[in-house]
């Protein structure tokens, strides 16, 4: 790839590592929860929940919520609960996101919708949402629950709002940020919340790590956009291409038809209205992302959104779980290479 991609801090290649040994017990008690509520006496739930769950997934979003609560001095397990219901509703959502995209490929596997059809990935979907609201209803916090149950609603509402974005080339940066803000960060900023209200620490807390889990998440999100177009399937863990298949029209995009003369607005037009779809297209399409900086300006602006999300943590005393999360927030950027 052309694009040049470097970490927030440039000493050495970010990665979650850091993260991942801060939070390694805690995330034994949440794999334990997870592994008790996926369980059902239909043994098609469990048999495909775990074929996604077990998929390699870095489970972020609920290391997330334990590395908050370790920043805040938190010495209880009340979060084990909670981070397994922030890891339920991001399973559930990648289901059914599966299905409305006609994925192939997550995490290097054949999806579940694949396997064993739209139906049931959909319908385990929805029990993985279930057993989420049920572990936050058992937290016994009305705070928590208003919080996670949110998220879970404007997640909804990002998810309905990119479909009827998909092949809308008028689609403008303002909007695109709108959608994976709610669609991908509603999630991150949510998981970063709840610890503090677990914590009981001030509201000053509250806001701080809402801030740092929004802007990591869009972050997240946009290095993906990148990742889409300029890596390969065994980085991605899903098929090259497939936003520009689908029509999405995701920042990269918006960018290089906003900077193409008459002729790649034409190109632009029929690739996202599905009538340039081969894979002369798509090295047309990579060629002109290339050759407009939009592979290069959305990585910059996946780095300002990483530099807010490590600004949202200076309110809090210098530690390894303060360290760990400005890792991960370089991680979220650099990990496009």
């Amino acid at each position: 790839m052309t694009a040049t991609i470097h970490p927030l801090k440039s000493e050495r290649q970010p990665s979650l590592d850091a993260l991942m040994a801060l939070v390694g017990n805690d995330m034994n008690g949440v794999n334990a929860v997870i592994l008790e509520r996926m369980q059902s006496k239909v043994a098609l739930i469990p048999e495909l929940a775990g074929h996604l769950i077990a998929g390699g997934g870095k489970r972020m979003r609920p290391m997330l919520t334990l590395a908050c609560a370790a920043l805040l001095g938190y010495p209880g397990t009340r979060h084990h609960k909670l981070a397994a219901a922030v890891e339920f509703i991001h399973t559930a959502t990648l289901l059914h996101d599966d299905v409305v995209d006609g994925s192939g490929m997550r995490r290097g596997k054949r999806t579940a919708n694949l396997i064993w059809g739209n139906p049931a990935s959909v319908l385990v979907g929805d029990f993985l949402f279930s057993r989420a609201f049920e572990l936050m209803v058992e937290d016994g916090s009305l705070k928590v629950l208003r919080i996670l149950s949110h998220a879970s609603a404007v997640i909804a509402e990002g998810e309905v709002d990119q479909l009827t974005a998909q092949r809308r080339i008028d689609t403008d940066e303002e909007h695109y940020l709108s959608i994976i803000g709610a669609k991908t960060a509603a999630l991150f900023a949510a998981a970063c919340r709840v610890a503090p209200v677990v914590a009981e620490a001030d509201e000053d807390a509250e806001f701080a790590l809402e801030s740092f889990g929004k802007n990591l998440g869009i972050a997240f999100q946009l290095t993906d956009d990148v990742i889409d177009y300029a890596s390969d399937a065994a980085t991605m863990g899903k098929g090259v291409g497939d936003d520009f298949r689908d029509g999405k029209m995701t920042l990269p995009v918006i960018l290089a038809y906003a900077r193409g003369d008459a002729e790649e607005r034409d190109f632009w037009r029929a690739a996202m209205g599905g009538e340039r779809q081969s894979d002369a297209d798509l090295a047309h399409a990579i060629a002109l992302l290339r050759s407009s900086g939009a592979l290069d300006d959305t990585i910059e602006h996946a780095r300002q959104y990483g530099r807010r999300a490590i600004d949202a943590l200076a309110k809090f005393p210098a530690s390894k779980a303060r360290s760990a999360l400005v890792e991960a927030a370089e991680f979220a950027v650099a990990r496009a290479y």
